[in-house]
């Protein structure tokens, strides 16, 4: 899943000629690419998708989202580190198609049982 996220600006600062902040979505806090935001400042909402603010949000709005992912366990998985993320996929099931081209029924889906329990052992 990928998502755009509300968080709440906590500092801004520039590396070089980028606007950059510290933007905090709802306990974690990442560095963010404010230039697309000329507008946000310290203490505004704005809503972030893969490192880069798209737009201000007002707080009721961003607070409610956030609870809303938090319910559905979104945040986990989008605000995850690096190594969390690998962690979670070395664990997670692994399909025997991962592009999705080919459907497991039946007899397809009984060999692919038996090839993932024989390279298990």
């Amino acid at each position: 899943m990928c998502l755009a996220i509300p968080g709440r600006v906590e500092q801004i600062t520039t590396d070089g000629d980028v606007r950059m902040g510290r933007v905090n979505f709802g306990g974690v806090v990442k560095s963010v690419c404010l230039d697309y935001v000329p507008e946000v400042g310290v203490g505004d909402y704005t809503i972030v998708h893969v490192g880069f603010a798209l737009s201000k949000i007002d707080e009721q709005s961003a607070l409610e989202t956030l609870e809303l992912f938090r319910k559905m366990g979104a945040l986990d998985e989008e605000l995850a580190s690096e190594e969390e993320a690998f962690a979670r996929a070395a664990t997670a099931p692994q399909s025997v198609c991962p592009d999705g081209s080919c459907e497991l029924t039946g007899k397809n889906l009984r060999s692919a049982k038996r090839a993932r329990s024989e390279s298990a052992q």
